[in-house]
């Protein structure tokens, strides 16, 4: 599993003129689910994000994983995260896992985010979404479960 983490002061998702999901000062990720991925790597994803000491503490250095601040996380499924653009000017996206495949393992994720007690509103899976956030920092990071874990 792919995902891109964002560190937030709010963010939020739109379907058809609708916010499906909102936070304020959180996490936004992006999360992309490929052919080999299972409930183990979900897990260990969601739970990689949860520890990821990327808020500032008192003395201005990033020491904080996101529970610590009473964040919240927003996640967004997006198949894109697996697109090849090493040939062409196209993107391939055969490593991408096909929606029956990553949708449970999208939900798999969620769940257990909101296990451990945060707030996780979602977009739409599948659907066109509108994605607005401010980025705090800023601080984005890759985390890929084939090359982290």
């Amino acid at each position: 599993m792919r995902a891109v983490v964002q560190r937030v002061t709010r963010a939020s998702v739109t379907v058809e003129g609708q916010i499906t999901g909102a936070i304020e000062a959180g996490l936004m990720i992006l999360v992309g689910v490929g052919h080999d991925d299972d409930r183990a790597s979900a897990e260990a994803l969601a739970n990689k994000i949860l520890k990821l000491r990327i808020f500032e503490d008192d003395a201005g250095r990033m020491n904080l994983d996101v529970g610590q601040i009473g964040g919240d996380v927003l996640a967004i499924s997006q198949f894109t995260l697996f697109g090849d653009c090493r040939k062409g000017r196209r993107p391939s996206f055969v490593a991408a896992g096909r929606p029956e495949h990553a949708s449970p393992l999208f939900d798999h994720v969620v769940h257990t985010i909101r296990q451990h007690g945060f707030s996780c509103p979602t977009g739409v899976f599948g659907a066109m979404m509108d994605v607005e956030l401010v980025n705090h920092g800023p601080v984005t990071l890759l985390i890929d479960t084939d090359k982290t874990f």
